[in-house]
C-alpha cells in the first residue's frame, strides 16, 4: 500500500523540480533537462508503483484471489452480457487538514482509483519520453531551460488534478495546465502569431473555465448538507458529491445546472464544438508541448472531468434513458466538424490537432452514451498513438522537411529517407483509423457497440462517418508526407526562412475537388495561412542556435528521437488487448481494473482507507449478480451509499466490427485514390474555381465554418460594447454617483456643522465666556478707585455682614 498511500509525491516531485530547473537549470550540464527526466522518471516509477498495488487491491476483492496474477488468468474468461455488479472497492484515500473556518474543514490529499492510475501511468509516461524527446528536438533553443520547467510543471498540474481528492485541489491542477498551456503555447512569442495563438487559447479556456468555477460552486452547495450529515465530510469532496447525486436526495434542477456549467467547462477545455477554435492554433507552440497537450494533459482533463463527476451528469441528463442527450451531441457535432475541417489542412500538425478534436469527440460522446469504460479507454489508447503521431511529425520536421511542416511543400517521398519514422507513423495512423488489432480498433469499436446498444443509434452512425472520415484525412496525410517525390530542397528552406505570415482572413487560391474527402489546398493561400511552419526552433527562428541542416538531404532522425516512437509504437499496438472482449481473446483487464462498482454499501465503507490503516475496504458483489439491466434503479437504501451509476455493457459482436472495419478501409482506399489523383497525377486542378458550389463549401471548410470571424468581428467586439457601456454606466452612475453624492453631503453636513456647531455652540460660548468677563470686569472697575478710606469701608461692612450671618444662624 505503499505506493498508493504516498501518491502525492507523483505530483509533487515534478512541482519541485520546476524550481530547481528555474533557478538552477542554467548551471546544470544538460541546462535543467536532466532534473526534469528524472522527476518525471520518478513520477513514473510511483505510478507504476502505485498502479501494481491498485490492481493486486482489485484483485484480491474476489473470492479465492491469486493477486496481480491471478487477474490475468481470470481476465480470459468471457463476463455476462448487459450488467454485471462488481465487488465494491474503496478508492485509498489520504488526506490532511489544511486548515479550518466556521466549522468547515478543508484538506489536502489524494484519491486513488482505477481512473486515477489510468491518468497518472498515461501523463508520467508519455511526460518522460517527450522529455528525452526535446533534448535533441529543442537543442539550442534559446528558452531551453525555460522549456523544461514549464513542461514538468504542465505535468505536474495534471496529475494533481487526476489525484485530486476534492474540487479545491481538482480546480488547482486545472488552472495550472491553463497556465502552463499559455507558457508553452507563446514559447516563441516573439512571432506575433504564436503570442496571438497563446492568448487565443488562453482567453477562449477561460472562457469555458467560468463553467468550472459555477459547477463546483453548485456542487458544493448542493451536496454539502448531504455529505456532512452522511459522510462526516463536506461539499467538497469528490467523492461525497459522487454518492449525493445518486443518493435521490439531490434536487434534479440542481443537478441539471450543475452538468451544464461543467459541460461548458469540458467544451472550453477539450476543445469542444463550439470552443474549438483554439486548439489548432495551440500548433504555434514547439511540438514536444503539441504531443503533451493534445495526448495527455490538457485538453484530456476536460473528458477527465465528465469522467470524474460522471454521476452528476448520469443524473443531471439522464443518461440511463437513452437517445438524446446534450453530452453526447456535444461529441457527436464534434467529431464532424472537425473531421472535415482536417481535410482543407496543409500543416501536418493542424491535421492531427483537428484529428485531436474530433478524437475527443469520440471520447465525449462515449460518455453521453453511458459508454464510461469505453470513453475512459479510449482516452488510455488515443494517448499512445496521437503522441506518437505529433512526435513523427515533429521528426519529419527535424531531419526531414528542413524545420517545416507544411505537407505540400516541404514533404513527399520521404518514407524511404527515413524509415523508422515512416514506419511509426503508418502504426499510429492505422491505431487511430481504428484497424484491428492495433489500440483504435478496440476503444473505438466499444463506444460504438455500446452507443447502440443503450438506445443512441443515431450517435453510432455519426461515429460511424467519422472514422470513414478520419481514415481518409489521416490516408491524405501520409501520402503527402511520406509517398510521391519529395518537394523540399535548399532554395524551398530559403523561401520559409523569410516567409511572413499574413491575415487568416485572406482568400484562398485554386482549389481542386471533392472537399469532404480529401480535398486539394492551393499552393499561395496555403502557404501563407500556415502558422506553424517553419518551426521557430531552426537557426533562423528564435531558438538561439538550434543547428541548421537546411541543405541536408532528408535522413533518418537521432536516436533521442526514434527511439520515444518505437516505444510509443509498441503501445499503440498493444495496449488495446487490455479491454478485447472478442473471441478468441476475451479479455476485459481494463474493465475489472478500472470501472468501479456500482454497488450501494454501507457509507462506513466509504472514506480515507489508507489513514486508518485498513490494507483493502472490499464489500463482495451480492450472490444474484446485481440489479439486471435494463430495470429502474432505486436509490440507496437509508445509511448506504452509491459512487458511481449502474452502467451495462454490449457484447462484442464480429459483424459490427467487420462492418466497422469496412468502412475505414474504404476511406483509406477513396482518400488513396484521390490522393494520387489529386497529387501525382494532377487531375481536378482548378475544378473548385469552375464549381461554385464546391467552390464556396472550400471556403467554408478553409474558412473554419467563419467562427473565428463570428468570435473575433462579431461576438467580442459586442461584448467588449456592452461590457464597455455597462461599466461606463457603472462608472457614472454608481461610482461617480456615490462620489459626488458623499461630496454634495460632505459639503451640506460642513455647512451645517459651521453654522449650528462651530458659530453658534463653540464661538457662543467664547464670545459668551468673552463677554461675562468683560461685563464682570467692568462691575468690580468701579471698586478698584485706590482710595483707602473706600476699601477699610467695604472691609468693615464685609465683617458686619460676616457677624450677622453668624449671629443669625448660630
Amino acid at each position: 500500500m505503499w505506493f498508493m498511500e504516498n501518491a502525492w509525491l507523483i505530483a509533487v516531485i515534478p512541482s519541485l523540480a520546476f524550481f530547481v530547473i528555474i533557478f538552477v537549470g542554467k548551471h546544470l550540464p544538460m541546462k535543467g533537462a536532466e532534473v526534469a527526466i528524472a522527476s518525471m522518471g520518478a513520477s513514473l516509477v510511483l505510478s507504476l508503483g502505485a498502479a501494481y498495488q491498485w490492481i493486486q487491491r482489485v484483485s484480491d476483492a474476489d473470492k479465492g484471489s491469486g493477486g496481480a496474477l491471478g487477474a490475468l488468468g481470470r481476465a480470459f474468461t468471457i463476463h455476462a452480457e448487459g450488467h454485471e455488479e462488481k465487488p465494491f472497492v474503496a478508492p485509498v484515500i489520504k488526506t490532511w487538514t489544511w486548515w479550518q473556518s466556521g466549522g468547515q474543514e478543508f484538506k489536502l490529499g489524494t484519491m486513488i482509483d482505477g481512473l486515477s492510475i489510468v491518468l497518472l501511468v498515461v501523463v508520467s509516461l508519455i511526460t518522460t519520453l517527450v522529455l528525452i524527446y526535446s533534448v535533441e528536438y529543442m537543442r539550442g533553443d534559446r528558452r531551453f531551460t525555460y522549456f523544461f520547467a514549464a513542461m514538468v510543471l504542465f505535468a505536474s498540474g495534471m496529475l494533481a488534478m487526476v489525484s485530486a481528492v476534492n474540487t479545491i485541489q481538482f480546480l488547482l491542477g486545472w488552472e495550472i495546465m491553463g497556465l502552463c498551456s499559455f507558457m508553452l503555447i507563446g514559447h516563441w512569442w516573439e512571432d506575433q502569431a504564436n503570442s496571438r495563438a497563446a492568448l487565443k487559447a488562453f482567453f477562449t479556456v477561460r472562457t469555458g473555465d467560468i463553467g468550472i468555477l459555477v459547477g463546483l460552486t453548485i456542487l458544493f452547495f448542493g451536496s454539502n448538507s448531504y455529505a456532512r450529515s452522511h459522510l462526516g465530510t463536506s461539499g467538497f469532496d469528490i467523492q461525497a458529491i459522487q454518492a449525493w447525486a445518486l443518493s435521490g436526495t439531490g434536487s434534479a434542477t440542481v443537478l441539471l445546472m450543475a452538468s451544464l456549467a461543467l459541460l461548458w467547462a469540458t467544451i472550453g477545455k477539450s476543445g469542444q464544438f463550439p470552443l474549438h477554435t483554439w486548439l489548432p492554433d495551440a500548433m504555434a507552440g514547439p511540438t514536444p508541448v503539441s504531443s503533451l497537450l493534445h495526448s495527455s494533459t490538457m485538453v484530456v482533463a476536460g473528458v477527465f472531468l465528465v469522467a470524474r463527476f460522471y454521476p452528476v451528469f448520469w443524473e443531471g441528463f439522464h443518461i440511463a434513458d437513452g437517445g438524446f442527450n446534450l453530452v453526447a451531441l456535444v461529441g457527436g457535432i464534434t467529431i464532424l466538424i472537425a473531421a472535415l475541417l482536417a481535410f482543407v489542412q496543409t500543416d501536418i500538425k493542424r491535421v492531427l490537432a483537428y484529428s485531436t478534436v474530433s478524437q475527443l469527440g469520440y471520447m465525449v460522446m462515449g460518455l453521453g452514451c453511458g459508454a464510461w469504460t469505453a470513453a475512459v479507454f479510449h482516452i488510455f489508447t488515443h494517448a499512445w498513438f496521437k503522441a506518437l503521431l505529433f512526435l513523427c511529425a515533429g521528426s519529419v520536421s527535424h531531419s526531414g522537411s528542413h524545420h517545416s511542416f507544411d505537407m505540400k511543400q516541404s514533404m513527399g517521398g520521404l518514407r524511404k529517407k527515413m524509415p523508422v519514422t515512416f514506419a511509426t507513423w503508418i502504426i499510429g495512423t492505422l491505431a487511430l483509423c481504428g484497424i484491428f488489432p492495433l489500440a483504435g480498433f478496440w476503444s473505438k469499436d466499444e463506444i460504438l457497440a455500446n452507443a447502440g446498444n443503450n438506445g443512441y443509434t443515431a450517435f453510432m452512425v455519426i461515429g460511424l462517418i467519422g472514422a470513414f472520415m478520419t481514415a481518409a484525412y489521416m490516408t491524405r496525410a501520409t501520402y503527402l508526407t511520406f509517398f510521391g517525390e519529395y518537394r523540399g530542397g535548399h532554395a524551398h528552406a530559403d523561401a520559409h526562412d523569410s516567409e511572413h505570415l499574413v491575415d487568416e482572413a485572406e482568400e484562398p487560391h485554386d482549389e481542386p475537388a471533392l472537399v469532404a474527402v480529401g480535398a486539394h489546398v492551393g499552393q499561395g493561400a496555403a502557404d501563407a495561412l500556415d502558422h506553424t511552419a517553419p518551426d521557430p526552433h531552426d537557426a533562423g527562428g528564435h531558438g538561439g542556435g538550434h543547428h541548421d541542416d537546411h541543405g541536408a538531404e532528408p535522413h533518418e532522425s537521432p536516436k533521442l528521437i526514434t527511439v520515444p516512437l518505437v516505444i510509443l509504437a509498441v503501445l499503440a499496438c498493444i495496449s488495446g488487448f487490455l479491454l478485447a472482449p472478442a473471441k478468441p481473446f476475451e479479455i476485459e483487464l481494463f474493465k475489472d481494473w478500472v470501472e468501479p462498482s456500482s454497488q450501494a454499501v454501507p457509507v462506513a465503507e466509504l472514506g480515507p482507507t489508507a489513514t486508518s490503516g485498513e490494507s483493502a475496504a472490499v464489500v463482495p458483489a451480492p450472490e444474484n449478480g446485481g440489479e439486471p439491466s435494463g430495470e429502474a434503479v432505486a436509490p440507496p437504501a437509508e445509511g448506504e451509499a452509491r459512487i458511481f451509476p449502474v452502467v451495462t455493457h454490449a457484447p462484442f459482436e464480429w459483424s459490427k466490427a467487420i462492418l466497422a472495419g469496412v468502412i475505414t478501409i474504404a476511406g483509406i482506399l477513396v482518400a488513396w485514390a484521390l490522393s494520387r489523383a489529386l497529387y501525382t497525377e494532377h487531375r481536378y486542378v482548378g475544378l473548385t474555381e469552375r464549381n461554385k458550389l464546391l467552390g464556396a463549401g472550400y471556403a467554408f471548410l478553409w474558412n473554419k465554418y467563419y467562427l473565428d470571424a463570428l468570435y473575433e468581428k462579431i461576438v467580442v467586439p459586442a461584448f467588449s460594447t456592452v461590457f464597455a457601456f455597462g461599466a461606463n454606466w457603472f462608472n457614472k452612475y454608481v461610482l461617480d454617483g456615490i462620489v459626488d453624492g458623499s461630496a454634495r453631503y460632505t459639503a451640506l453636513t460642513g455647512r451645517w456643522v459651521y453654522k449650528r456647531v462651530d458659530q453658534g455652540v463653540v464661538d457662543g460660548f467664547v464670545n459668551g465666556a468673552g463677554e461675562v468677563s468683560e461685563e464682570t470686569g467692568g462691575a468690580l472697575r468701579a471698586i478698584q478707585s485706590g482710595k483707602v478710606q473706600q476699601y477699610g469701608a467695604l472691609l468693615f461692612a464685609a465683617a458686619a455682614i460676616g457677624a450677622l450671618v453668624l449671629v443669625i444662624v448660630v
